[in-house]
């Protein structure tokens, strides 16, 4: 059996790379200044995909960072793929013309269902995803600060209807607490799901819960967005990765491990 892919995150507010605790603004910690050198240093710790959230525009303001993220995928060799604030068919089109590897639509997708499809039919499924933060099974929208009355498993089965066939799910209760991550409601949505595979993300805390989303592969969960627990060096091999020595490393020579195809 394969591996779960390990996915680094950077969450963008006002152009630092900012965690946040159960999707709480007022609860934001900064950790980095410059996300383009936070990127480049998780490709030289070899990770194979780069997920971004734009959270200002997740929220619908004007103050995006969508010029940051353009230049983190002119540095990297690897997919970015980008979730918050896509709402329109000319926003998937700009990211995409970006070099923006994988588009993730949130708040749209629930709001106008029409776009999944209509984003599918233009790029397919590979560069297409739908975005579900849940908090209770409720799918949430407007940057987590809304609710939007729907069950998240039945979202996640009208969009995988319509040709998804990539669902990032977050526990909102659990993104940020490193608590560990919803281990039922993956159970629960992979279990109904037939084509979809899900992408885990919220919860993350040691090597432990990585290993406890590992065996949930027959329940469709083959990857996983790591955020806090990666910023806060829980992992005993960052110890090797020159984490603490970052402004020191070359960051124009990237790992010559293999990129996953």
């Amino acid at each position: 059996m394969s591996k779960i892919l390990v996915i680094p995150a950077i969450d963008l507010r006002g152009g630092n790379c900012v965690r946040l605790h159960q999707g709480q603004y007022e609860e934001e910690k900064v950790y980095f200044d410059d996300p383009v050198k936070m990127a480049r240093l998780w490709r030289i710790q070899n990770a194979k995909v780069i997920h971004v959230v734009d959270l200002d525009a997740a929220r619908g303001s004007d103050e995006h960072n969508r010029g940051v993220i353009h230049r983190i995928c002119a540095e990297l060799d690897i997919p970015v793929q980008v979730g918050g604030g896509f709402r329109s068919m000319a926003d998937i089109d700009r990211a995409i013309e970006a070099g923006v590897y994988r588009v993730i639509i949130g708040t749209a997708a629930v709001q106008n269902p029409d776009l999944v499809s209509e984003a599918l039919d233009k790029y397919g499924c590979s560069k297409v995803v739908v975005g579900i933060d849940a908090r209770n099974g409720e799918v949430r929208v407007q940057g987590w600060t809304e609710g939007s009355g729907l069950d998240a498993v039945e979202f996640a089965l009208d969009m995988e209807q319509r040709g998804c066939r990539r669902i990032a799910y977050t526990d909102i209760g659990r993104d940020g607490t490193m608590e560990g991550p919803n281990l039922d409601a993956y159970r629960e949505m992979g279990s109904r799901l037939e084509k979809a595979r899900i992408t885990a993300s919220g919860g993350i805390g040691n090597h432990h819960h990585l290993i406890a989303l590992n065996a949930l592969q027959e329940f469709r969960v083959d990857s996983v967005i790591v955020g806090k627990a990666l910023y806060e060096n829980v992992f005993p091999c960052q110890q090797m990765w020159c984490w603490h020595m970052k402004d020191q490393v070359d960051l124009t020579l990237f790992s010559t491990a293999p990129l996953k195809s």
